[in-house]
C-alpha cells in the first residue's frame, strides 16, 4: 500500500508516523513544499523570549526521525494538481514537474495567513512568519525596526506585542473586536491583560478594521482604519489562517470557507482521500463545525486518519479549543465555550468565576477560575484560568471533563493527590464553593 500525504508539518507528520506504526510494510511518502522539514509555526516567539539559541533550534521532527521509521520525503516539492479519478498527484520538485500515484491520500497541506482581504498586505514590511524562510526575514525586519503595528489581537498578536515590548519596540495592536483574545476568554476575565497592554505603552486600538496597507516615501508603512491611519517601520500579520487548497480536483467537496469536507472518520467526498488539519472543519465548543486551526487539533486528526485508511473504525471526537500561554506576566488557558459564544448556541448556561488560592501555604499564589456550564444538566462546558503563576497543565483536566462530559458534581469527587506544597485541600479544578476567595455567580 502507498500513502502518499501532502504536507509535512504536525498534522501530516502525526499521520505517517502512526501509518508506520499501523502499517509496517506501506510505502509512506510525504511531500513538503517548503525547503526546510519540522519548523514550528511560533519558532521566532521562542527565539525572541530566549527559549532557544536560532530559529534552526525550533523543531519538532529531524530527518534522521523520519529515516528511522522509513518514511520517504520530499522537501521544496509544491503540489500542482491531483486527480482523485486516476489517483495520480502532479507536483513540482526541483524544477521539474513529476508525478506519484497513490493507493491512499492524506491532504495536511497546512494553511496560510489570510491576508489578501487587505489591499497592500504583499509588501515586504508586511511580515508573516508561520513558515521558516518567513520567519528569518520577519527577525531582520523586526531587529531594524523601532514602531511595529500588529493587525489580530488573537494568540499570535498578543504573544508578539508582548514579546516586542520587551524589546523596547512602540507597538500599536490592531483588533477588531470588543477586546483581546475574544474567541479563548470573556471580557471579564481579559481586562487585567488589557490593562498591563496599556500600562506597557502598547497603543490598543479596538473595534477597529483595516481596509488597507500603503508603503511612504520615507520607508515608512501605513495602515489605514477608515479615516485613521497609523504609520510604523513593519507591520505584523496576526490574523487567522485559512487552507491553501489551489490543487484539489472537482471530486471534493468544499464548505463555503473553502474547507475541505469531511466525515467523522476524516474521509472527503474522494475514495481513499482523507483530511486533517488546518483543511478541515471540526466539531466546536458549540457542537457546531467550525474552523479550529491549532495544533493539536493537526496532530490528532493526522493519528484518526490513519486509522480509518483501511476502513471505518474511530471516528474524530471534535475539539474543545483548548489553548494556553503567557503574557504581561499572566499565563492564561481556555477550553470549551465562552460565556459570550454561548449567546449564539441552543444552550441555557450559567457562569461561575472564582479565585482560588494554588497551595495550602499562607503566601500561595491565586488562580482566577471562570466556569460556564449547562444551567440545567451542569455538564461543564467551558473553563478558563488565569494566573500569575504557572498553572497551564490544569487546563488539560478540565478539557478531558469537557470532552467526557463531566458534570460539576462529578468533578467534586474527581480524585487529585494531595501535598501542602502543591495542592490545596481540594484541587482547584474542583468547583467546591467554599474553596472560593471570591466566587460570583452569574447566569446568561
Amino acid at each position: 500500500m502507498k500513502v502518499v500525504i501532502i504536507g509535512a508539518s504536525f498534522a501530516g507528520v502525526a499521520a505517517a508516523l502512526e501509518v508506520r506504526k499501523l502499517h509496517k510494510d506501506a510505502d509512506i511518502i510525504l511531500l513538503e513544499k517548503q525547503a526546510t522539514l519540522g519548523y514550528i509555526p511560533n519558532g521566532l516567539h521562542l527565539y525572541w523570549d530566549n527559549k532557544i539559541n536560532a530559529l534552526d533550534d525550533a523543531r519538532f521532527i529531524t530527518k534522521e526521525q523520519l529515516d528511522r521509521h522509513e518514511i520517504q520525503y520530499y522537501l521544496s516539492a509544491t503540489v500542482e494538481k491531483i486527480n482523485t479519478t486516476q489517483k495520480i498527484i502532479t507536483y513540482d520538485y526541483l524544477e521539474k514537474e513529476e508525478l506519484i500515484a497513490y493507493d491512499k491520500l492524506i491532504i495536511a497541506a497546512g494553511s496560510r495567513q489570510l491576508s489578501e482581504k487587505i489591499d497592500g498586505s504583499e509588501h515586504e514590511r508586511v511580515l508573516k512568519y508561520k513558515r521558516y524562510d518567513e520567519a528569518q526575514a520577519a527577525l531582520a525586519k523586526v531587529q531594524e525596526s523601532r514602531h511595529i503595528t500588529i493587525i489580530g489581537g488573537g494568540q499570535v498578536g498578543v504573544e508578539a506585542a508582548d514579546l516586542l515590548i520587551r524589546q523596547q519596540k512602540q507597538v500599536t495592536l490592531i483588533e477588531s473586536m470588543d477586546y483581546v483574545l475574544f474567541k479563548y476568554l470573556d471580557e471579564d476575565m481579559i481586562q487585567p491583560i488589557e490593562q498591563k497592554m496599556t500600562d506597557n505603552g502598547i497603543d490598543l486600538k479596538l473595534r477597529q478594521t483595516v481596509s488597507s496597507i500603503e508603503a511612504e516615501a520615507d520607508h515608512k508603512i501605513s495602515v489605514h482604519l477608515g479615516e485613521e491611519s497609523v504609520a510604523s517601520d513593519a507591520v505584523i500579520m496576526g490574523v487567522n489562517v485559512r487552507p491553501n487548497l489551489h490543487f484539489l480536483d472537482e471530486q471534493i467537496d468544499l464548505h463555503m470557507d473553502q474547507t475541505i469536507a469531511v466525515d467523522r472518520y476524516l474521509r472527503t467526498s474522494a475514495e481513499d482521500v482523507f483530511a486533517v488539519g488546518d483543511c478541515i472543519q471540526l466539531s466546536g465548543p458549540g457542537e457546531e463545525m467550525v474552523y479550529i486551526p491549532l495544533i493539536n487539533n493537526a496532530v490528532r486528526t493526522g493519528i484518526v486518519a490513519a486509522a480509518n485508511l483501511i476502513k471505518p473504525a474511530v471516528p474524530f471526537n471534535g475539539s474543545s479549543r483548548t489553548i494556553g500561554t503567557h503574557v504581561f506576566g499572566y499565563y492564561i488557558a481556555s477550553t470549551g465555550l465562552t460565556e459570550g459564544e454561548s449567546l449564539f448556541t441552543n444552550r441555557t448556561v450559567k457562569t461561575c468565576r472564582q479565585e482560588v488560592r494554588l497551595t495550602s501555604l499562607p503566601q500561595s499564589d491565586t488562580m482566577t477560575l471562570k466556569w460556564v456550564y449547562d444551567a440545567s444538566t451542569h455538564e461543564l462546558l467551558g473553563a478558563q484560568l488565569l494566573s500569575t503563576s504557572n498553572i497551564l497543565e490544569k487546563i488539560n483536566t478540565l478539557a478531558l471533563a469537557i470532552q467526557t462530559k463531566q458534570t460539576l458534581e462529578d468533578l467534586k469527587q474527581a480524585d487529585y493527590f494531595f501535598h501542602p506544597l502543591y495542592t490545596q485541600m481540594v484541587s482547584a479544578t474542583n468547583l467546591v464553593s467554599w474553596m472560593a476567595e471570591r466566587a460570583d455567580e452569574d447566569e446568561s
